[in-house]
């Protein structure tokens, strides 16, 4: 999956597959590559709309979807 960089403290990139509305996150320092399923792109739009990525990771997204570690 293509992930573009993005500026977060938290995560080094973003990517998304609208069609299978699959979520892949990069994080800094050691975190991995992580995938989240049946992340909605309205959910995405506002992920991406939010003032901080690492505040909404936590709150709206981590331990909210099936995720797994891809790498």
């Amino acid at each position: 999956m293509q992930r573009q960089p993005v500026q977060s403290s938290a995560l080094e990139s973003i990517g998304y597959n609208a069609e299978t509305h699959t979520l892949e996150l990069e994080f800094k320092e050691h975190g991995g590559v992580w995938q989240y399923f049946n992340f909605k792109p309205s959910a995405l739009k506002k992920f991406l709309g939010s003032p901080s990525l690492g505040n909404f990771f936590v709150t709206q997204i981590k331990g909210k979807y099936k995720e797994k570690k891809v790498g």
